[in-house]
Parts: C-alpha cells; structure tokens; sequence
C-alpha cells in the first residue's frame, strides 16, 4: 500500500523556503494587481467579470514555474486568447453544453499545439466561455478581449516585472556561453552529443515540462556534478601557480601590458596593499574596453563617459577602469571537480586562489586543470588495471 501511495505522489524536486516565499509572494501580486486594475477599469458595480478563475492556473505557471515552455508570454496572451475565441464559437454551433464544453476544450488544445502556445488554464478559459451563464454569453467575441485579454496582458505584465526582479529572468532563456566560432562550448565536446539529445526525445514522442535546451543545460551539468563525484582527490593546492604576477589597480595601461608580454601570461590579477584580490586583468579586458592606436592601449572616449556617469568622476587611465570585478576566487582547500564545472559555465579561463582573508596565494588556469585532470584519470586507470 506504502509503494502504490508513493507512485500517486509527484516527482518534484524540493526548493528553499526562500524560492516558495517568492513565489507565493509574486502570486498574491500578481493577481492583486490584476484584480485591482480590472476593477478599477469596469467600476465595482459594473455587471463585467473583472478576474476569471483560469487566471489562477496561469498565476501557478507564471510565477512557480516561470521556466516552463507553458509560462512563456506567447503561451499565456495566445492561448488563453484562441482558447476563448474557440469556446464563443463552439457556444455558437453546440446547444448541448456538456458536448460543447468537451468540444470546446479539445479544439483549443489542438490550435494551442498548432500554435506553440500551450497553455493548461486555457482549456479552463475554453470551458468558461461555454460554461459561464449569460454573464459571460452576452459579451459574444468580446470575451477574448474582455476579461481574459485584460487579465492576461495584466498578469503578464506582473510576471514580468517581478520574476526579474527576483532574479528569475522571464521571459525565460536557457543561459549558453557566448562565443563567435562554429565550435560548441567546452561542456558539449564530451559526453552525449546534441543529436543524442534529440533522438531520445524523438523516441520519447511527447510533451515535456522543459524546454530542449533547459533539459540539454540540466543533463550536461548532471555530467558535470557526477564526474565531480568520481574525482574529489585533488584539491585546488595542488595544481595552482604559488609564484603569481599581480599588478596594482593604479597602475597603467602600459604596464599591464609591458607585464603580460614580459612574462608571457593571460591574465593578471589585481591587488590591494595588503594584497587582497579586488579583480582581475586580461588579454581581453585591453582588448575590449580599452582604445588602441600607435602609442598603445588607453581609455576610449564612449568608456571613459561611461565610467564618468557611473562613478560621478572623471576615471584616471589605469587598471582599476578596465579590470573584471568582482572577481570569482577559489579557496587552496577546494576540490579540483568544484572548479572544473564553474570555469566551463562561466567560460573563464583563469581563477586567482586565495585564502580566508581574501589574500592572493596562486592562480589556477585552463591549463592546470587539464593537467591534474588527465593525472587523476591515469590514476583511476591503474587502480582499475
């Protein structure tokens, strides 16, 4: 009996309280907003709905789950939208309104899909314009406007606004690491292909609650945390640079420069007097935010009114205006297997090391990583040999 109850529970990974208070929060938001609004528009006397109950279903995608295919703008304006259209007109042709509330709900879906709009509440929103009694039937065609229109732009609109600033960015995007070359990132060279990824969908042959490349996002990470799980011998101490070129960030252009020729280095991190690492300079930093001409690298016009405006003073040329801060660190202690996942997905090629005052100790590069890495596999070969 235990096993058969377990099988009706979901599978839902849990979250922070943290996450379940944001989203119950963003929820009575957003449909306060819209019910407010809607009301204000229509009077409190006025015989028009002012909030139909699918806005509800479309509050738990919006706000819970807002990296759902099914939470995403166009599903939500789209397919509540066609989803009453579909309903007016199946009213319309069917008198009998158990088979209209069927029919009704079995079109919307199949325009929904046609569409790539799905979007669950909608085939609540179908039902209702069959369902909802003559104060939904005398608006006719102005239902799709009015409320469900209304109520979806509004709510919409409270997603927005609140899931990005809650730090979930919506409408949703499945982060990928920027580069300008046919070659996949790092993390997509191993393991299973892209074309993998689609035949197992394809042999799976129905509709996930994830977006494709979410699902390739998770699955590579999952490859990630499971070779990190295999390898935990080798720690960040082991393999780093201890002898470290840093630079100030009062020093010029030119001297970052003269420094990262002299010693044939990519990136140099920068310290305070205590030599504390307050950011870091690379090849791609002079490259990218500094002007280049016969005398050198210096401060272009565009960057130095930027840094103006930022800083409410003129910026002085010198490496504090071009360096990457904050900066990411690592600790001597942290495995190698921690590091490798954040340097891929970030796509950084350089992590300063430093100790629990925030003090430069070495510098763990690409390079390093590979090394200790190909060590480590050896080693796990000759244990298996």
């Amino acid at each position: 009996m235990h096993s058969f109850l377990q099988r009706l529970l979901p599978d839902l990974p849990a979250v922070s309280w943290q996450e379940r208070f944001r989203v119950v929060v963003g929820a009575l938001l957003g449909l306060l907003v819209t019910g407010l609004v809607c009301r204000a528009a229509v009077g409190a006397g006025s015989a028009l709905p002012i909030l139909i109950a699918p806005m509800g279903a479309s509050t738990v995608l919006l706000f819970a789950v807002p990296a759902s295919p099914l939470a995403q703008p166009w599903s939500i304006v789209g397919g509540n939208t066609i989803a009453a259209l579909t309903g007016v007109v199946v009213r319309l042709l069917v008198p009998d309104p158990v088979i209209g509330a069927a029919l009704a709900g079995a079109v919307a879906i199949l325009l929904m899909l046609a569409l790539r709009c799905l979007h669950p509440p909608s085939g609540a929103v179908a039902l209702t314009a069959v369902l909802g009694g003559p104060a939904v039937w005398d608006l006719g065609f102005g239902f799709a406007l009015w409320p469900v229109g209304a109520n979806s732009v509004l709510l919409l609109l409270a997603a927005l606004a609140y899931n990005n600033l809650t730090g979930r960015p919506y409408p949703h995007r499945a982060p990928r690491p920027a580069h300008a070359t046919q070659d996949p990132p790092p993390a997509e060279r191993i393991g299973f292909s892209a074309a993998d990824l689609d035949a197992a969908l394809a042999e799976s042959d129905q509709l996930l609650d994830i977006s494709r490349a979410d699902l390739e996002a998770l699955l590579r990470r999952t490859e990630l945390h499971s070779f990190a799980r295999r390898a935990r011998a080798t720690r960040t101490r082991e393999i780093m640079s201890r002898d470290v070129v840093a630079i100030s960030p009062d020093a010029s252009f030119r001297e970052a420069l003269d420094t990262l020729r002299r010693h044939h280095i990519k990136a140099l991190p920068v310290t305070d007097d205590h030599a504390r690492v307050i950011g870091i300079l690379t090849q791609t930093d002079l490259l990218d935010k500094a002007a280049w001409d016969g005398r050198g690298p210096r401060l272009g016009a565009r960057e130095r009114l930027r840094l103006t405006m930022r800083r409410g003073r003129a910026p002085a040329s010198s490496v504090a205006d071009i360096m990457t801060a904050p900066v990411r660190t690592v600790g001597p202690d942290e495995p190698i297997a921690d590091v490798v996942p954040e340097m891929s997905a970030l796509g950084i090629h350089h992590l300063p090391v430093t100790d629990p005052d925030g003090r430069l100790v070495g510098i763990v590069s690409q390079t390093d990583l590979v090394v200790a890495l190909l060590a480590d596999a050896a080693r796990r070969s000759e244990a298996g040999a």
